[in-house]
């Protein structure tokens, strides 16, 4: 009890040292709480919206897949013979055929594309009584014929439409327009995407080709019949009728919600590192404070000692405060993660992605692993300081000074630093040696751990070469000031180094993908330059429609227009090994619009009549060559033997491993129903009308605004947007790291400011004025910046260097440094030094002289 009293005591009377240790915790576990709150409420609106539109069985095609576009562009379909025979099976109440298409693009007057903003599906189909599960419709009525359409309520508000609107729904199958009569509300939450529905002739018609057939069935159990009971009696009757799916609403939702899961589970573990690596920030942060507060009260634990309190006693006195500050951070860190989650869901709100609190989920295991995680963290951080608090000796009492130097631990901590770091160099080495990238990543990420703890744990030693440096460079023109706050970085090179280790960490990683990044694009720029002769490429979120390609087609000025596919097959080498990986088939005008190398071979010959190209490292792995003979398993259409004309250099990124054929050998075997649209389209113009045939084809494009229309210096500029944009969120996120680092720098000084508060009187008494006092301790937090600003970009260009050595495995060869980024953070980092040292700096210049000078 006596040592849980003196550690109240002691957490109260320092509870403003103590404040932005806890603000540290609090934000880091907010960031954890937050992201679990975000993600668990993302999977229980989908979660609502699986469960309440699927029926209680469901039959599809048995080739139909979640989320996939089928390789026709026309959704995989069934005949209504199925739902008729369904009909029949025991224990049925009902039962309806669906129509749903997400290869669908609608667009009102000015072509303005009526989807989603976020990526989220445009979905067309008939509408049903199964909708009736999660839709209301509160305006209007259903559509009854071919020229009526309803659209959900989500859609109508965000682009502003309402009944009597006209638009324009592109298919696969061609264009067709509707007026809107009905516009129906979601009874649960839609994450976003953009619906419409025809009645059912339509929708049959128009997107999938064909009257009669359904792309899945809806059954409803009679009363009293399980659903598994159901899908036993469907299946049943279905027997030998053709193959299909058929799922139980249990079943149906679970493969829904696999799909949706990983790509939140990318989401959830992406935010969670960034988080991890706050807490990493703040360990250091928390280390400090409590190394800072034992040596300040070294005279007051060596009394302890000496009245008779154990080693053991004082050290858990430490760590009990370390629990307090633990407990007391987490807690709040909590109530600011739900707070940070429905920020989160606000911001996708606005990003077009809807999500409502009332599906704000908080599952019990959140807060227990925020309150867990931030507690660990600070009592393990906090261990060290104990344990230098447990040695202090009764003796320590008599001295005014603060705990020694341990003269030997710190050339053993040199010596482990060092080793660790060479261990770090040879490593990351070692990686930019590498023969596959995949084996390189792992050395890598071997390489840049042990040089980030190495250069942790050597920082010390590295404090004092490269604060003087920095100091002979920025402080010596500030005379005796100058030269006094270089003393105080210099003072304690252990906290000088943890200290800046904090900011050093962040801005590695900032270096390090500002190296990643700036080399992708140029070494893609490069690429680009280098290879592709076509001069404008039509892409987009939709595989391109006939109608779109004809309007390519006819465009003015165009010396020849590229069509590009790519089919699901299974090939099979002559060793007899098989992958699904698929070829692509083009237009023999593709070998003009991508200049690919060829170490075997000439690529216009692999667009002959049967004949076909691989990849180097294919070729490499099976012993393929000119003149062999390669087997391709077309999906849905038949088996062909392809002679090898050509091998492609994979020495590249762009088209890296794939295997072209010519159209007209695809077309003899797969069946023309079977043939996929264009994955893009290429052009070229014709000589010396470049200008003209750009805005001809733009202009022809301008009623399909699903696609774009670049030129190459389209392409290379939305290459660069991309990715500035992912650098963008990812600096956004490391900013959490950067804000703790930054808490360290304020509490470090904050604490130097109140250790040192007697020979801050002195100097004030022998003349040393409020603003050179405030000057000093503001250079002294830039030093200290600085200090962990070199440290952090040196690390991090040598981990980008190293990660370009990798990527260059895969065609992306140039490494460009970003010297105007670089140099930024560096300056921003002497801000954020001066920011930092604002209030401690301002509380040192209102102490007063003689409380300063009585104070022990």
């Amino acid at each position: 009890m006596t040592v849980l009293k003196t550690s109240l005591r002691n957490f109260f009377a320092h509870k403003g040292r103590m404040a932005l240790s806890a603000v540290a915790v609090l934000l880091s576990v907010a960031f954890v709480c937050g992201t679990l709150v975000f993600t668990d409420t993302m999977n229980t609106t989908f979660d609502k919206l699986f469960a309440v539109t699927a029926s209680d069985v469901t039959v599809s095609p048995k080739a139909a897949k979640v989320d996939e576009t089928p390789q026709g562009g026309v959704p995989e379909s069934l005949p209504a013979s199925a739902l008729a025979r369904a009909r029949q099976a025991e224990g049925v109440k009902s039962a309806e055929g669906g129509v749903s298409s997400s290869n669908v693009t609608v667009v009102n007057d000015d072509n303005k594309n009526m989807g989603s903003s976020t990526g989220a599906p445009t979905i067309a189909g008939n509408w049903s009584d199964n909708d009736l599960k999660s839709m209301e419709i509160t305006s209007g009525h259903a559509p009854r014929g071919p020229t009526e359409m309803l659209v959900d309520a989500d859609t109508a508000d965000k682009h502003h439409l309402k009944i009597g609107d006209e638009l324009r729904t592109i298919a696969q199958t061609g264009d067709f327009k509707a007026r809107i009569v009905g516009i129906a509300t979601f009874k649960v939450t839609n994450p976003g995407a953009a619906i419409v529905w025809f009645d059912t002739p339509t929708a049959q018609r128009e997107l999938l080709g064909a009257t009669g057939r359904f792309t899945h069935i809806n059954v409803t159990a009679a009363s009293g019949v399980s659903d598994e009971r159901l899908k036993q009696n469907v299946t049943r009757t279905l027997a030998g009728t053709g193959s299909y799916k058929i799922q139980t609403a249990k079943e149906n939702a679970d493969e829904n919600r696999k799909s949706v899961g990983s790509f939140m589970d990318v989401i959830k573990y992406a935010m969670l590192g960034f988080a991890g690596i706050a807490f990493l920030v703040g360990i250091f942060l928390i280390i400090n404070t409590f190394s800072m507060l034992v040596a300040q009260r070294t005279r007051e634990i060596g009394l302890m000692r000496a009245i008779g309190s154990s080693r053991r006693q004082v050290n858990r006195s430490v760590l009990v405060e370390a629990l307090l500050l633990g407990i007391v951070g987490s807690i709040l860190g909590i109530g600011a993660g739900v707070g940070i989650a429905v920020g989160l869901m606000k911001l996708m709100g606005a990003a077009g992605m809807d999500l409502s609190t009332r599906d704000l989920t908080v599952k019990a295991t959140t807060p227990v692993a925020g309150l867990v995680l931030g507690v660990v963290v600070t009592v393990l951080a906090a261990y060290l300081p104990a344990r230098r608090a447990g040695k202090v000796s009764p003796m320590a009492a008599l001295r005014d000074a603060g705990t020694p130097a341990d003269g030997r631990a710190g050339r053993v901590r040199g010596v482990i630093g060092l080793v660790l770091t060479a261990a770090g160099v040879a490593a990351l080495f070692a990686a930019a040696s590498a023969k596959k990238a995949s084996d390189g990543s792992l050395v890598l990420g071997l390489g840049v751990v042990l040089t980030l703890i190495g250069f942790v744990v050597v920082g010390p030693l590295l404090a004092g070469g490269v604060v003087r440096v920095i100091s002979a460079v920025l402080l010596r023109a500030f005379g005796p000031v100058g030269r006094m706050a270089e003393r105080n970085a210099l003072r304690n090179p252990r906290r000088t180094g943890a200290t800046g280790a904090a900011l050093m960490i962040g801005l590695a990683l900032v270096a390090c993908l500002s190296v990643v990044g700036s080399s992708m694009v140029a070494s893609a720029t490069s690429e680009l330059d280098k290879s592709v002769g076509a001069d404008f490429i039509v892409a987009g979120n939709q595989r391109i429609v006939p109608q779109a390609e004809r309007a390519m087609e006819n465009t003015p000025g165009l010396a020849h227009v590229t069509r590009y596919k790519v089919l699901d097959a299974t090939v099979t080498s002559p060793d007899g090994k098989a992958d699904d990986k698929g070829v692509t088939a083009a237009d023999p005008t593709y070998a003009d619009d991508l200049r690919r190398t060829t170490t075997e071979g000439t690529l216009k010959a692999a667009y002959g009549d049967d004949a076909m190209s691989v990849g180097s490292d294919y070729a490499k792995k099976h012993g393929v060559h000119v003149g062999d003979t390669i087997t391709v398993a077309f999906k849905g259409g038949k088996t062909a033997r392809l002679k090898v004309a050509a091998v492609t250099s994979d020495d590249s990124a762009l088209d890296k491993g794939a295997r072209y054929l010519s159209l007209k050998t695809m077309e003899k075997y797969v069946p023309k129903d079977r043939v996929p649209p264009n994955q893009m389209m290429f052009a070229k113009a014709k000589d010396g009308q470049e200008k003209q045939a750009y805005a001809a084809l733009k202009r022809s494009m301008e009623k399909y605004p699903q696609y774009q229309v670049r030129d190459q210096t389209d392409y290379k500029k939305e290459l660069k947007d991309q990715v500035g944009q992912l650098l963008n969120m990812v600096y956004g996120l490391l900013a959490l790291a950067i804000i703790v680092a930054v808490l360290g720098v304020v509490n470090t000084l904050a604490l130097s400011v109140v250790e040192r508060t007697r020979e801050i009187g002195l100097l004030r008494a022998i003349g040393l004025s409020r603003r050179q006092l405030r000057r000093m301790i503001r250079m002294e937090s830039v030093v200290i910046a600085l200090f962990g600003a070199l440290l952090g970009l040196g690390l991090g260009m040598g981990w980008g260097a190293t990660a370009q050595k990798l990527l260059a495995l895969e065609g992306l060869n140039v490494l460009q440094i970003p010297w105007g980024t670089i140099i930024a953070v560096f300056i921003g980092s002497a801000f954020v030094g001066l920011f930092a040292a604002l209030i401690p700096a301002f509380r040192a210049g209102r102490m007063n002289v003689l409380n300063a000078l009585a104070t022990e």
